[in-house]
C-alpha cells in the first residue's frame, strides 16, 4: 500500500444508497458516484444502473449474502485503503445508511489510520423507508410516539426483549428473518400481547415487493407459509394496522386510525 509518486492520497467516500432505488439516492451521492473512479459496492445498494451514476469508475462486488461472506470485512477495508493510497478517487457504496449496521464507522477508521480524507454521505435507510413503501408509518399520533431499530442478526438478551416490551414503541428489526422465532417467542415471554400487529416486507423497493401481515402469535407460522426470506424489514406494532394493501379501503384505514386518535 504504497502513497502515489504526488505523496497525496486519493478520498474516500462512503455514500448510503438507500433500500435499493436509484431514485432514493441523495443529489450529494449522485455526485459522488459521478466523480468516482472506484466504486466498492455491496449486494443491497442500489446497482441496476450503477454503470450510468459512474460512468468513469472501476466497478468492485463486495457484497456480502447471510452468512456467506465472500470478501471478509477485513479485505475490504484493505482494497478501500490500496486505492485510495494509489491516488483513486473511492467512493464506499453501502445500503441504507452506512452508520446504521453497515460497519461504516469500522471503514472510517481503517482510513484515518492511513490518513486518508474520508467524507460520509448519510443515506435513507430501510428502517424507515421499506416500512413506509408498505404503507406503514413508524409513528402515529395516538398509536406510536417513538420506535426503537434493532439489528436481528444474532438472537437479544433476555435484559433487551424485557426492555423492549416496557419501552412499548413500535419495533423496527433489520435483517431479522432468521432469528424471528427467538424474537417472537422472546417477546411472548416477557409479556407482549399475542395480538399485537406484525408485518414483514420482503425485498422492499423491487419489483416484488411483498408484505405479511399477521399477529405476534401467528407470525411464525404465516412467514413459514409465505416462505418468507431476506432481505426483509420486520416491523411490530399497532402501526402496522394502518398498512395499506390493495383490499384496504380509506374508510377502513381512517376508522383504525380513529380507534387510536387522541
Amino acid at each position: 500500500m504504497n502513497a502515489p509518486e504526488s505523496g497525496q492520497p486519493g478520498r474516500v467516500t462512503l455514500v448510503g444508497g438507500g433500500p435499493g432505488s436509484a431514485g432514493l439516492l441523495t443529489l450529494a451521492a449522485a455526485q459522488a458516484l459521478r466523480e468516482a473512479e472506484v466504486v466498492l459496492y455491496d449486494r443491497l445498494a442500489p446497482t441496476d444502473d450503477l454503470r450510468a451514476l459512474a460512468p468513469n469508475a472501476r466497478l468492485i462486488d463486495v457484497g456480502k449474502l447471510p452468512g456467506n461472506h465472500a470478501i471478509p470485512q477485513g479485505d475490504i477495508e484493505k482494497l478501500i485503503v490500496s486505492h485510495a493510497l494509489a491516488g483513486s478517487r473511492v467512493v464506499r457504496l453501502k445500503g441504507g445508511d452506512p452508520y446504521i449496521f453497515g460497519r461504516g464507522s469500522e471503514e472510517v477508521l481503517a482510513c484515518h489510520s492511513h490518513g486518508i480524507p474520508v467524507t460520509v454521505v448519510s443515506g435513507v435507510t430501510s428502517a424507515i423507508a421499506v416500512p413506509a413503501a408498505a404503507g406503514i408509518p413508524l409513528t402515529h399520533r395516538g398509536m406510536s410516539h417513538a420506535f426503537t431499530v434493532i439489528s436481528g442478526h444474532a438472537p437479544l438478551t433476555e435484559n433487551e426483549l424485557e426492555g423492549l416490551v416496557l419501552l412499548g414503541s413500535t419495533i423496527v428489526v433489520l435483517m431479522g428473518v432468521g432469528t424471528l422465532p427467538t424474537l417472537t417467542q422472546g417477546l411472548l415471554r416477557h409479556g407482549m400481547t399475542a395480538d399485537l400487529p406484525v408485518a414483514i416486507i420482503e425485498r422492499g423497493f423491487s419489483a416484488t415487493q411483498r408484505t405479511t401481515i399477521a399477529n405476534l402469535g401467528t407470525i411464525l407460522g404465516e412467514a413459514a407459509r409465505a416462505s418468507v426470506t431476506s432481505p426483509a424489514v420486520l416491523v411490530i406494532g399497532e402501526v402496522v394496522r394502518l398498512a395499506f394493501t390493495g383490499d384496504t379501503s380509506a374508510e377502513d384505514l381512517i376508522s383504525r386510525a380513529g380507534e387510536f386518535a387522541a
